[in-house]
């Protein structure tokens, strides 16, 4: 753990976010498959609810390292992620009615550039430091 923590919290929140947005991603998919492809925002709008708990704790814990009121924190959290999904959301829907990109590369790239915001919000906001 120490090593860990010696890394930059660029890098922790890039490997952590990476591990995040894969489950994220894998309940992402897994959803469209069972709902068709029409349904991309619903899917997206579920896994965002389903994956918020396991991302808030591991970025809690691994990135950010932070004490505090765990459910101030969370609220602080969840209004990050209303920010990030609204960002995801409007990219994916320019990427895949506009651009006319497929829905799972879609995802792949609003959650890319999604990523950077939240990496933001959640330093300078929803774990910021006293």
């Amino acid at each position: 753990m120490k090593y860990w923590f010696s890394l930059s919290d660029k890098i922790r929140f890039l490997l952590i976010g990476a591990c995040n947005a894969g489950i994220s991603y894998l309940i992402y998919s897994t959803l469209v498959f069972l709902l068709g492809e029409d349904a991309y925002q619903i899917a997206l709008a579920l896994a965002w609810v389903i994956s918020s708990i396991t991302s808030f704790t591991t970025q809690k814990l691994f990135v950010f390292n932070v004490k505090g009121n765990i459910f101030k924190q969370y609220c602080k959290c969840c209004t990050t992620w209303v920010f990030s999904y609204m960002i995801n959301a409007g990219l994916l829907e320019v990427f895949v009615k506009k651009l006319n990109v497929n829905v799972y590369l879609a995802q792949i790239a609003a959650t890319l550039i999604a990523a950077v915001f939240t990496y933001v919000l959640f330093k300078k906001f929803a774990f910021k430091r006293k």
